[in-house]
């Protein structure tokens, strides 16, 4: 396809959410990236412009890089589904099922892929903490259901540190997610279109791999080869790519997973609209099989649609 086929194309990026400011970045980057290749592609934030602008100013076709909410939760797909504009990435569905974890997980347990055990806390219900301690585990990774880039989690193995993690996820989702802690490696699988790309196991400096490990810290390690046998590492992809699936994912994304202390994975989440930043898996894993940033963007405004 040449450039000009796409059209006039709106790189959406910023918005409201918490993730603005990763958004900022993968949106910049993805912007030049298209530019650089000759497509007239403008950048559009829609926390300072209207989207119905997109209809009036005459876009052909919408390059989603918008993070969190408002942009990853089927808001900004349904609104361009209305203005019949194609778009990257997967559709209201898939994007509001994969924003929820707690639904995301109710949906994969359904299919039968493995997530690790978990409760549903509402905000001003009473729990007994130690109860949910005990049955989980001892040790729980509490998470709001509705944030990304790790933003509101933390790590709880008393009562008192869950009482006061699942006090701070309200602050950001009525919903908090608390899963029994999984102690092996983590890693993460990125999708592009019907091909899982090569598995990147992720080690973080920090008790786990928080937003400072992910966007600020310089000791996280990323491995590319991850380390798992040709067997293992299928594995991993095909149970990523049902997973991407079940959900209903389309074009391209990123599904996480990690492993329990014997070695067997569960899943953790689906990333409708991973980052697109220089410390980004995405593009990371594009590379390792030759796909260069550029490309991998191009590949990905070629899979929109409405």
């Amino acid at each position: 396809m040449a450039a000009t086929k796409f059209g006039k194309v709106a790189v959406l990026y910023g918005g409201h959410s918490a993730e603005r400011d990763v958004s900022l970045r993968s949106g910049q980057a993805v912007l030049a990236a298209l530019q650089a290749q000759g497509v007239d592609a403008h950048g559009i934030d829609p926390a300072n412009v209207p989207v119905t602008e997109l209809v009036q100013q005459q876009f052909t076709r919408a390059f989603i890089v918008l993070h969190g909410r408002g942009g990853e939760d089927g808001t900004i797909q349904g609104a361009l589904n209305t203005m019949g504009l194609p778009y990257t990435g997967s559709g209201v569905l898939g994007c509001a099922l994969a924003m929820d974890k707690v639904r995301t997980k109710q949906v994969w347990q359904a299919a039968g892929l493995p997530v690790a055990a978990s409760v549903v806390v509402r905000r001003h219900e009473t729990h007994d903490w130690a109860a949910i301690l005990t049955q989980l585990g001892g040790k729980v990774m509490v998470k709001p259901a509705q944030e990304g880039s790790s933003i509101g989690m933390s790590s709880a193995a008393t009562s008192e540190e869950l009482a006061a993690a699942v006090a701070q996820a309200h602050n950001y989702d009525h919903e908090v997610l608390i899963e029994a802690w999984l102690s092996g490696p983590e890693y993460t699988v990125s999708i592009l279109g019907d091909q899982a790309l090569p598995v990147i196991r992720v080690q973080a400096a920090h008790e786990f791999y928080d937003y400072a490990a992910k966007y600020q810290a310089t000791t996280t390690q990323y491995h590319c080869p991850a380390g798992l046998d040709k067997a293992r590492e299928t594995e991993l992809q095909e149970l990523a790519q049902q997973a991407f699936r079940a959900v209903g994912g389309r074009g391209w994304g990123r599904i996480d997973a990690m492993c329990d202390a014997a070695g067997n994975f569960y899943l953790l989440e689906a990333n409708m609209v991973p980052g697109m930043t220089s410390k980004s898996l995405v593009p990371m894993a594009a590379k390792a099989v030759g796909i260069s940033f550029e490309q991998l963007v191009w590949r990905i405004l070629e899979l929109s649609e409405v």
